[in-house]
């Protein structure tokens, strides 16, 4: 089982391979998911790789954030570059970035990061189909989902096991972005889900976003067991002697076929954490027990930090093991040879041994003196020599020997492997051939439906799974009446595999009730809506920012997909329209959908359905707490997105369905609303937002 560790710096990266890591991950410009990390230069990245790789040590490439068709030049430039200096794999987030790494550098690895919200077995396949071959999990998966994945999957499996949570599942997070142009899925997360929020009504302030850090520390035998890849250590962000504290303990227990000591995890949490540790998602037990802050005025732990400093910065401590093999022969050359266990090998040979004149040379001094590693990377584990009787070597020339067979093992160890580097061919532009976009309109609630809104014209309706198999009959007798709108089924953006026999019968009754169209927020949900004969339809969660993106959503069949809404209306109206495409111009932007309830962790139990629920920021904004599919919580955003009065703008993009979604709206308010903006008028409401389109995100 594998342990990666975090190297947001050239500091971290040795701290991390000096510490014990079998892979490390990192970022090389500004194309990945922690930009704020010092992160590496291109000189820096190339001696990385080389300096790991001596040690035994893989490199992986954090290339996971959403790109604009504008980097997608620079994604395939760095690439090539990290194909060219032996980087191991590489993570991707962005559907268009995947293409295009299997199109440009076809021989290094992909891996799905956590941004991609991989968490049933039907996501993983997916990313396994196009050429992923490891899967991050997300980390809200429990134990007994993590177990299920691995004895099903058809690619590793990689787990975090220590370091902080995201209250909002990765990838799916729009919080930083909406609230102040940070956007986590271009790795700026600002991170305002730390801060403190009231319950409108209660004085006192609380953090209901912030979560401990996690520690798997105590679950490794049994990850194991399980069939788990690879251990991830949470910390671009955090220090280096961080990564050596934590990145030791973890493996000298995987090492040792242990769990940690107490004593070690006392080191964990003096290391960091945020009012101790939480192992709540993995254990399935949710609620107000995983929630923590990092007190402030806190400071690091001079001598425990001091020690790892100490510890990294000097010598070699991840040593590799190497055999020697010695020929001391009569009329014939010097000869040894030395390999590592992991298929490298080197020889060298030197001059012919001299007859001795008083004293012969033994097997014992020959295996003596190639023992002496120090200095290197290398640990002796095994010299034999093979002595002709009467023959006398110089100690000098057995140094020089070893000397040059370590540094033909070095040579190996490093050696670039051949790797086929194409040229970055971008996507022909496929026009929009639409003038007039056509209106799509998604509802909450089957209450929120009325014949007074349909009559005025939609092309397109959406409803939740949950509220049509509530309402089958009637979704058929209103399916009859309006033979000219498309109705659709909205899936859940997360469905873990315990649920998903409940969203099949779901499914089942749309299906029967004559709805035909499938709204999708992951590329593991199409299998499930061709099951059931849907024509799959692709979400806001897919990412859809670049022209390569939207080919791809277009080859896996999908008919239409909905634009990122951290995207700029000129990109929107630049980007490749190879399928139909949406453009959210109403309603309140989703900002997190999370795991845990923060209705119930308010220690007054379930009260989904008691009167609506919202989170007061320190500013008086009031941001709305709905439950979502499968006992979950969506958090959308304060202020309500207005473009009735920006038509010309938003239409110009050439998109072909402006759609409408509404959160809390009466059925009346939702007709009035549409009225507004199928005419262009009516008024605005108080304290709208323009949302991203003209101020974009970072």
């Amino acid at each position: 089982m594998e342990l990666l560790a975090p190297a947001g710096s050239p500091e971290s990266l040795t701290a991390a391979v000096q510490a014990g890591a079998d892979a490390v991950y990192l970022g090389y410009g500004p194309l990945n998911a922690r930009r704020n990390a010092k992160n590496f230069t291109r000189e820096e990245l190339a001696q990385a790789v080389a300096y790991c790789h001596l040690r035994g040590t893989k490199v992986y490439l954090t290339l996971n954030t959403l790109l604009s068709d504008r980097e997608l030049p620079l994604a395939a430039e760095t690439a090539a570059f990290a194909s060219e200096i032996g980087v191991d794999a590489i993570l991707v987030q962005d559907l268009g970035v995947a293409r295009l790494l299997r199109d440009t550098v076809p021989d290094v690895d992909l891996h799905a990061s956590t941004q991609m919200t991989v968490h049933n077995l039907d996501g993983v396949k997916a990313c396994a189909d196009l050429g992923m071959t490891r899967v991050v999990l997300s980390r809200e998966l429990s134990k007994s989902a993590i177990e299920d994945l691995c004895a099903k999957s058809p690619v590793e499996l990689e787990i975090f096991v220590h370091g902080a949570l995201c209250m909002c599942y990765s990838g799916q997070c729009f919080l930083s972005a909406v609230l102040g142009g940070r956007s986590g899925n271009r790795g700026l997360c600002a991170q305002p889900c730390r801060l403190a929020f009231r319950w409108p009504g209660e004085k006192g302030t609380s953090h209901p976003l912030s979560l401990k850090d996690m520690s798997l520390a105590g679950e490794l035998r049994d990850l194991r067991d399980m069939g788990v890849a690879c251990l991830k250590i949470e910390g671009r962000m955090k220090r280096a002697e961080y990564v050596s504290v934590v990145t030791g303990i973890y493996a000298a227990a995987l090492r040792e076929n242990r769990e940690p000591t107490g004593e070690e995890l006392r080191r964990l949490e003096a290391a960091f954490s945020r009012q101790g540790f939480t192992q709540g998602y993995y254990n399935d037990q949710k609620g107000p027990a995983m929630f923590g802050t990092r007190p402030e005025g806190i400071k690091d732990p001079t001598e425990l930090f001091e020690e790892a400093r100490r510890q990294y910065g000097r010598g070699e401590h991840k040593l590799t093991p190497v055999w020697f093999a010695a020929q001391v022969k009569a009329g014939e050359p010097l000869t040894v040879t030395a390999w590592d266990g992991e298929g490298h090998e080197a020889a060298a040979r030197g001059e012919v041994p001299e007859a001795a004149r008083s004293r012969d040379v033994t097997a014992e001094q020959i295996e003596k003196q190639l023992a002496k590693t120090g200095g290197t990377v290398y640990q002796a584990q095994e010299v034999t020599a093979e002595v002709d009787p009467g023959l006398s070597v110089p100690m000098s020339a057995l140094n020089g020997l070893r000397r040059e067979v370590l540094a033909g093992l070095d040579a190996a160890r490093t050696a670039i492997p051949e790797r086929r580097v194409l040229p970055f061919q971008p996507p022909k532009k496929v026009k929009s051939k639409v003038a007039v976009p056509a209106w799509s309109l998604s509802f909450r609630s089957w209450g929120q439906i009325s014949r007074e809104i349909l009559d005025q014209g939609p092309a397109l309706v959406y409803l939740p799974s949950h509220e049509i198999a509530a309402h089958a009959q009637e979704m058929a007798e209103l399916g009859k009446a309006y033979p000219h709108v498309k109705f659709g089924v909205v899936l859940p953006r997360v469905m873990w595999d315990r649920e998903k026999d409940r969203l099949k019968q779901e499914l089942a009754a749309a299906r029967e009730a004559g709805v035909t169209e499938a709204l999708l927020s992951h590329i593991g949900q199409l299998a499930l809506a061709r099951e059931y004969g849907f024509t799959p339809r692709g979400d806001f969660g897919l990412g859809l920012v670049n022209d390569l993106t939207a080919g791809e959503l277009a080859r896996l069949g999908f008919r239409s997909a909905t634009v990122s809404f951290e995207s700029k209306l000129a990109q929107i109206r630049d980007l490749s329209k190879p399928l139909d495409t949406e453009l959210l111009v109403y309603g309140r932007l989703p900002l997190m959908l999370t795991e845990n309830c923060i209705m119930k962790n308010r220690g007054k139990g379930c009260h989904c359905h008691e009167k609506p629920q919202s989170l007061r920021d320190r500013k008086g904004e009031d941001f709305p707490v709905e439950q979502a599919w499968g006992c979950r919580n969506e958090l959308f955003n304060a202020k309500v997105l207005w473009l009735a009065d920006k038509q010309a703008d938003w239409q110009r993009t050439g998109v072909t369905y402006g759609r409408l979604s509404f959160l809390r709206e009466s059925s009346r308010e939702c007709a009035r609303i549409f009225r507004a903006y199928r005419t262009g008028e009516g008024q605005a409401p108080e304290g709208f937002t323009r949302g991203l389109y003209y101020r974009g995100v970072e």
